[in-house]
């Protein structure tokens, strides 16, 4: 991040940018998921370890993508809540079918 984000208009476009190859997508997408139906089998069941589970979830998938596939940094090392509220607009774009204009309008080629 060369230059410095200070709104979440800067900010959305970057983190697309850093969300490039498909599969970090699909990953963040699949912990996101992971992570929210650990989060409701926690307040419907109740054992407290498990929100510690749907953090590692959430995190865990996110985190594994950005060093394998990506190979940079995770954006919610720097702006962790942008990140997190990132996460849920992309994996919604991804649900409703307009994450391919969102990052063609950040410059990033959907299929790649």
């Amino acid at each position: 991040m060369a230059t410095r984000i200070s709104t979440y208009a800067e900010f959305w476009p970057w983190y697309l940018s850093e969300h490039s190859a498909p599969l970090t997508r699909r990953l963040h997408a699949l912990g996101t998921g992971l992570g929210l139906l650990l989060l409701l089998a926690t307040l419907l069941i109740g054992p407290w370890w498990l929100f510690l589970v749907a953090l590692v979830a959430g995190y865990g998938f996110a985190w594994v993508s950005h060093m394998v596939v990506e190979r940079n940094r995770p954006a919610s090392f720097r702006h962790p809540w942008w990140s997190l509220l990132s996460d849920f607009r992309m994996a919604w774009c991804m649900v409703t079918g307009t994450l391919d204009d969102e990052l063609r309008k950040a410059g990033v080629t959907p299929g790649r």
